[in-house]
C-alpha cells in the first residue's frame, strides 16, 4: 500500500495540471500534455518518493541499516519543517478560504467520504485482507498532503494556497483521522 501510495502522486499531479488547463480563466499559456507527464514523473517530491522505493527494492536490511539517518532520523525533521511550513501557509490564509463558501468545505469531507467508503466496500471484491482493504480506503479517501500541493505551487504559481491547502490539510485530514478511518474500517468489517 506504501508503493500505491508513492504511485498515486503523478497521476494526482497529471489531473491537477490538466484540471488547471482545462479551466483558468486566463489561458495565457496553456501547457501540452507531454510537459504535465514530465512535470508530473519528474518534479523533485516525486522523485524523491519514487527513488525511495526503489532503494527499498534492491537494499536489503544491513544496507538499509547504513542510510537509516538519512532515511529514517533526518526524513522526520524535514518533514516535520516542511509540514509546519504548509500550516502556517494554512493559517494565514484562512481567512481567504472562508470566502469560497460552505460548498468547498462541504466538498473537502463529503467527497474523501464517498470515496474511501465505496473503496472500504469494493475492495473487498479485490482481496479479502482486512490491513490492505482499509489502508487502501484510506488513501482512496485522502488527499495529496505533500507531494502533490508542492508540486502545485511550482505548476501553478498563481493558484492561492488559501484554497487547497484548507481543503487538504485543515479539512480533509482532520475528517480522515477522526471519523473516516473508523467509518472506513466499519464498512470494512461488516462486508463480505
Amino acid at each position: 500500500m506504501v508503493a500505491v501510495m508513492a504511485l498515486m502522486e503523478s497521476p494526482a499531479i497529471i489531473v491537477g495540471v490538466i484540471l488547471l488547463n482545462r479551466y483558468q480563466t486566463n489561458k495565457t499559456k496553456p501547457s501540452n500534455f507531454k510537459n504535465i507527464l514530465h512535470h508530473s514523473l519528474t518534479n523533485g517530491s516525486v522523485l524523491m518518493i519514487l527513488g525511495s522505493l526503489l532503494i527499498g527494492i534492491v537494499a536489503d536490511s544491513k544496507q538499509a541499516e547504513g542510510i537509516k539517518p538519512f532515511t529514517t532520523d533526518i526524513f522526520k525533521g524535514f518533514l516535520a519543517i516542511f509540514l509546519l511550513e504548509m500550516g502556517m501557509i494554512t493559517a494565514k490564509r484562512i481567512s481567504s478560504f472562508k470566502t469560497y463558501g460552505w460548498f468547498l468545505a462541504g466538498f473537502a469531507i463529503l467527497i474523501p467520504a464517498i470515496n474511501g467508503c465505496s473503496v472500504a466496500y469494493l475492495s473487498g471484491f479485490i482481496t479479502a485482507d482486512i490491513g490492505n482493504r482499509f489502508i487502501f480506503a484510506i488513501l482512496a479517501g485522502s488527499a495529496s498532503y505533500i507531494a502533490v500541493p508542492a508540486a502545485m505551487r511550482i505548476a501553478a504559481p498563481e493558484s492561492d494556497p488559501g484554497l487547497y491547502l484548507p481543503m487538504a490539510l485543515g479539512l480533509t485530514f482532520p475528517f480522515n483521522i477522526t471519523l473516516g478511518m473508523p467509518l472506513y474500517y466499519s464498512i470494512i468489517q461488516n462486508t463480505f
